[in-house]
């Protein structure tokens, strides 16, 4: 079967891009069922992963006419941020109003995110699923471009591969593409909580000296929490009890949202930092977690990922007529324009982590003024939303 490009991972980032390549003929490829779809939140369940999209990603999202394929009670808008250091008084906030835009970010459960990508895609010409498929062998050739050989024995070949299919990606592994990693010794445990106090859409961060604690708003009263903690108090905190589990999460955040109730059962993942040592080669590009993953201390991997997809689609839908899909000069276009800011990001957010994880006391000192330093000067200030809001 042959097809103008192959998109391997069904995730946000894959099925943007595909969306975002309307008219071309496209092979997704998901290892996940064909019920994605109809897997839509229910009035009662809540995902205890969700993402907090910039405005700009959300503004491509509603250009490709998925923002609008979700609930709007599922979504929840941002009107500020509260950052906390690891000292009292310690603090820099950002204010929707004050930075003339309507909202800062929007929080979005990926269950609610993915179902509305996968319904769009289902009627969408052009594109064709392979659900509960898995590839086994890549191959590049000069005539055909790509060949991949799925685990059923179907053969597909285009003119360029993308590999969006995570971290562990088939599609940078079967072409040799290495990676600088390193890991964090950290784990995040995610879970969603009823709160006492009306949370007033407000995203609310605390540094402590090693582990980071978020609270994201959720509509109604509801929020859910990211706690970024070393491998073994991560267990322990995942093993507590729902009670033990709200209390010690009041305690962390210092009462800010009054008495929470476990809603759903915590869920945890391993963090680390990885960036693939090139994006591109001749009939094959990366995104997403296949070519970058991030801390998320500040909710930036889903955001990078989408703006590599904004980035590969304006690249390959504005290319020449005399240029194929797969052509290496076009395609470095595209690695080009991603380089800087990925790895600011990618350093941003390390070098974070590293200075708020410093016990020494002089780290702590400069860490702590840095942040009220910050929180005085409206110029710095948004120089940073410029680029979160992007």
């Amino acid at each position: 079967m042959r097809f103008d490009l192959i998109v391997a991972g069904g995730g946000v980032v894959g099925a943007s891009l595909v969306r975002a390549l309307r008219g071309l003929s496209i092979a997704l490829i998901d290892a996940r069922s064909s019920d994605l779809a109809a897997a839509a939140p229910d009035g009662a369940g809540w995902d205890a992963r969700v993402y907090a999209l910039s405005p700009g990603n959300v503004g491509f999202l509603r250009e490709l006419k998925v923002w609008q394929a979700i609930p709007p009670e599922r979504l929840t808008p941002v009107y500020g941020m509260q950052v906390h250091g690891d000292r009292p008084a310690s603090a820099i906030g950002f204010d929707a109003y004050r930075a003339g835009v309507p909202e800062l970010a929007w929080i979005v459960e990926d269950r609610a995110l993915q179902s509305a990508l996968w319904q769009t895609l289902w009627s969408q010409d052009g594109c064709t699923g392979f659900p509960a498929a898995r590839g086994v062998q890549l191959e590049f050739d000069a005539t055909a471009g790509v060949r991949l050989e799925l685990q059923d024995g179907r053969s597909l070949e285009s003119s360029l591969i993308v590999g969006a299919d995570g971290a562990h990606s088939f599609v940078r592994e079967a072409a040799g593409i290495a990676v600088t990693a390193r890991q964090y010794g950290q784990t995040a445990v995610v879970a969603n909580f009823r709160c006492e106090r009306a949370h007033g859409n407000i995203a609310r961060q605390w540094f402590q000296g090693g582990p980071v604690l978020a609270l994201l708003p959720l509509p109604g009263e509801r929020v859910s929490m990211v706690w970024s903690l070393p491998d073994v108090d991560a267990g322990r905190v995942q093993g507590l009890d729902p009670m033990a589990l709200a209390r010690e999460v009041e305690l962390a955040s210092a009462g800010a949202l009054g008495a929470l109730e476990v809603l759903t059962p915590p869920q945890s993942f391993a963090l680390r930092r990885f960036t693939a040592s090139r994006l591109v080669q001749p009939n094959l590009a990366l995104v997403g977690d296949a070519a970058h993953v991030v801390h998320p201390l500040a909710g930036q991997g889903l955001n990078l990922g989408l703006q590599d997809v904004r980035v590969l689609a304006e690249t390959l839908l504005g290319r020449e007529s005399v240029r194929g899909l797969g052509d290496l000069r076009l395609l470095r276009r595209y690695e080009r324009a991603r380089a800087e800011d990925i790895l600011l990001t990618g350093a941003t957010m390390h070098g974070l982590h590293a200075l708020f994880g410093a016990p020494a006391s002089g780290w702590a000192s400069l860490r702590n003024m840095g942040l009220n330093f910050s929180d005085r000067l409206p110029v710095l200030k948004n120089l940073l939303l410029r680029h979160a809001l992007r």
